[in-house]
């Protein structure tokens, strides 16, 4: 006999019997709620600082090695998540907050990130003490600085460019601050935002050597996944080792791609300002199947009323925060206030951070180090001028083609996942064989880490274009540079802002890597900022770590302020979707 299954339909009860799609669903959520349980078992087990933590270059070991890395990018993802829907609509919302929380995100993405690594380690192992916490939490976090900016820029960015016509929808319903978040803006930034989500979680793998293999002040802590694995591959020269990460990596990608992230791209095509997106609809096997089973039908009748309330909560009145005047004089005493704290804590902690360098560091060093940030600054200009001229044609040309776009999102997904340190073999031995110059070919490393950031977003800004607009291009016979002018460009332009911004903030931040590569006993150091801050982490020099740090923080500083803020803030004025 049938299993069935009750639930209340129009005052009646029905029955709907179990099928076969709930019996595979259910073994496929039992299957990853139980990975999700043993790995984190794993991550509280005892641990004492200075215990060694066995890696071993088995491939047997990958699956487990792998469940580990993966658990670690979504606790990561999680918070990256908080943290944009948080901060990120903080600075959209407040004029005052903006003006000081975009150009924070600006300076911590571009902090390489063992700058984290000595506070953090020590931190969170003080924290967590005789606890494998310690170390998993350090992890955890040095991954999330690797994720959560560029998804907290693409969120501030959407927020700030909303079509005016949909403000004027949340006006005419009355639709509260709660309501317009969640019923008009978190859907218009939906898209962009998963795409950056996506960029985020493949990009993290470039850093997941440096956050689970951790060398800072002499001391050494390796956490089995499957950076450390590269790490000791590459230490001890393994060729097959590498091929065997390769492969495990591939397959992981392609199992939470499909997931995870398929379905949460079709999911997100319904949110696009396209009135005839629903011709071409996407399918997945993940979403066929939960919508073929009975349980989420069941599920739905007790979730979606709950769902419901929670979107249209109506504190945060409109009326209350909008329609209330406020008097300009306590406006100006208020901003009187907030910029003077801010001016206080910003000099107090400038003055403070120049003495430790000042009394620990002599005045040539510090005038050296600064030329090794022109150095680097000169690789990070060159890698976002070529990630322009090459990835905004072809990403538009694969937005512009859904289904192309479909087949090429795991591919390039894959291609961002790829952690450059396992080119190093490829590198260092061409660069010793041809007797090549490495300041020179330093470069395309940062670019390997750099590129995807404007790849993902031009083409979430291409797949956003209604469709209206490229009938009207037909219709009007708008064809070549014309259309690029009138339609494309104004489309894409906040996105391109976004993911430059972005990719150049993370060319800073890998510095640290394409500046010094190695494979066995062979090592390449390139001049520039980036291997001085590794130098420094691995001698545990905290005043040096503190200089190299200051001086990418004074470049991106002056870099925001003169050339990419304006220009953000021209795009969110001159190419607004109206």
């Amino acid at each position: 006999m049938a299993k069935s299954v009750f639930y209340f339909s129009k005052n009646k009860l029905s029955m709907t019997p179990l099928n076969r799609w709930d019996l595979v669903a259910l073994i496929l959520i039992l299957s990853i709620i139980s990975l999700i349980a043993f790995g984190a078992r794993e991550m509280a087990t005892p641990y004492v600082i200075g215990q060694s933590i066995p890696i071993s270059l088995d491939p047997s070991y990958l699956l487990y090695y792998a469940l580990r890395s993966v658990l670690r990018m979504f606790f990561a993802l999680c918070l990256s998540f908080l943290f944009t829907f948080t901060i990120g609509t903080w600075a959209a919302k407040s004029h005052r907050a903006g003006k000081i929380i975009i150009p924070i995100i600006d300076i911590m993405q571009s902090i390489p990130i063992l700058g984290f690594l000595s506070i953090s380690v020590m931190g969170f192992i003080a924290l967590f003490h005789g606890s494998m916490l310690g170390p998993e939490c350090a992890a955890i976090f040095l991954i999330f600085t690797s994720q959560v900016w560029n998804m907290a820029l693409s969120f501030y960015q959407s927020l700030r460019t909303v079509p005016s016509d949909l403000i004027e929808v949340s006006h005419m319903y009355h639709l509260s601050g709660w309501q317009r978040f969640w019923r008009i803006e978190v859907p218009f930034a939906m898209p962009a935002l998963l795409w950056n989500t996506i960029m985020s979680i493949s990009g993290c793998w470039f850093f997941v050597v440096a956050s689970e293999a951790i060398s800072v002040a002499n001391q050494n802590i390796t956490l089995p996944g499957i950076g450390s694995y590269i790490a000791l591959a590459i230490s001890r020269a393994s060729a097959t080792g590498v091929i065997f990460a390769i492969i495990a990596m591939l397959l992981v990608i392609l199992i939470y791609d499909q997931l995870f992230f398929r379905p949460l791209v079709v999911w997100a095509e319904k949110f696009k300002l396209d009135a005839n997106s629903s011709e071409n609809i996407s399918r997945t096997w993940v979403i066929n199947l939960l919508q073929r089973t009975q349980a989420l039908k069941l599920l739905s009748k007790f979730f979606s009323p709950a769902l419901e309330s929670f979107t249209n909560l109506s504190f945060l009145s409109r009326s209350k925060l909008v329609e209330k005047e406020i008097n300009p004089k306590f406006n100006t005493i208020t901003n009187i206030i907030w910029y003077g704290a801010v001016t206080i804590i910003v000099i107090a902690s400038a003055l403070f951070l120049g003495y430790f360098i000042l009394e620990n560091i002599p005045l040539p060093e510090i005038g050296r180090v600064f030329l090794y940030g022109l150095a680097t600054g000169g690789r990070v200009v060159a890698a976002i001028i070529f990630c322009t001229l090459f990835w905004v044609p072809v990403s538009v040309w694969i937005g512009l083609r859904p289904r192309i776009a479909a087949v090429m999102q795991p591919v390039m997904q894959f291609l961002a996942s790829f952690p450059a340190n396992l080119l190093f073999p490829v590198m260092v031995f061409l660069i010793v064989k041809y007797s090549l110059n490495f300041q020179l070919w330093a470069t395309p490393l940062m670019i390997l880490g750099s590129q995807w950031y404007v790849a993902f977003n031009v083409i979430a800004g291409t797949i956003a274009i209604p469709k209206e607009f490229h009938l009207v291009a037909e219709n009007f016979n708008t064809r070549g540079w014309l259309r690029w002018k009138r339609i494309i460009i104004p489309a894409i332009f906040p996105y391109y802002v976004t993911g430059a911004i972005t990719a150049v903030g993370n060319a800073w931040n890998v510095s640290i890597v394409a500046e010094v590569v190695s494979w066995g006993n062979k090592t390449l150091t390139a001049t520039g900022v980036g291997s001085y801050i590794a130098e420094a982490s691995s001698k545990g020099s905290f005043p040096e770590l503190a200089l190299g740090i200051t001086v990418i923080c004074v470049y991106v500083l002056v870099l925001n302020r003169i050339f990419w803020r304006p220009l953000y803030e021209y795009a969110e004025r001159r190419f607004r979707m109206e």
